[in-house]
């Protein structure tokens, strides 16, 4: 993989590997990354859990799973904004996950929910809302198309090294309008 010159460059590099997601490639993709460079996905709620990795060799998981399962995830270079400052720089980028979802999913949501209710510890009222939640979901949003684009944001901070630029934080994230998914409670 040849150095990126610039944070454009790297930005371009990033955005070939979520196209092309080649699962031999990963390894190579992560030089992409600091070695101690801290990746939080859209799951990201804490530092060292769910999608929240300290590293460049534990964030390997987020990204091959991305390759694997996620959407077509593409950056738009020419609205992102790139701030440099000698040896580093900032970045924000907006973005867009595509899915498709047929009606398979229906199916799809109901194996969850018995896998859910089977494995679950949450007090019985507590299930019933969380599954209904999800029910409602995704009736709703399949009732409005099959094809999913998703806004979502990626912000980084970049290293210029030895090797090139590279980053040494990225985080995705997803705006909202409404309540947020993810509510913490004093228990």
């Amino acid at each position: 993989m040849l150095f990126a010159t610039s944070p454009l460059a790297l930005l371009q590099r990033f955005q070939q590997g979520y196209i092309d997601r080649d699962l031999s490639k990963v390894d190579e993709f992560l030089n992409l990354f600091t070695e101690n460079a801290e990746v939080i996905g859209t799951n990201g709620q804490k530092a060292g859990l769910d999608e929240w990795y300290p590293d460049r060799r534990s964030a390997r998981e987020l990204i091959e799973g991305d390759w694997q399962s996620w959407g077509d995830v593409r950056l738009d270079l020419a609205s992102s904004r790139i701030e440099e400052k000698s040896e580093i720089a900032w970045v924000s980028c907006p973005c867009t996950v595509t899915q498709k979802f047929g009606a398979d999913h229906y199916q799809s949501y109901l194996n969850f929910v018995k896998q859910f209710l089977e494995t679950s510890t949450l007090p019985a009222e507590e299930k019933l809302h969380y599954i209904l939640r999800g029910g409602t979901n995704t009736v709703y949003e399949l009732h409005r198309g099959e094809t999913f684009v998703w806004a979502l944001r990626l912000t980084a901070v970049l290293l210029h090294t030895n090797e090139g630029w590279k980053f040494a934080q990225l985080h995705f994230s997803f705006p909202t309008i409404y309540f947020p998914d993810v509510r913490l409670f004093e228990r």
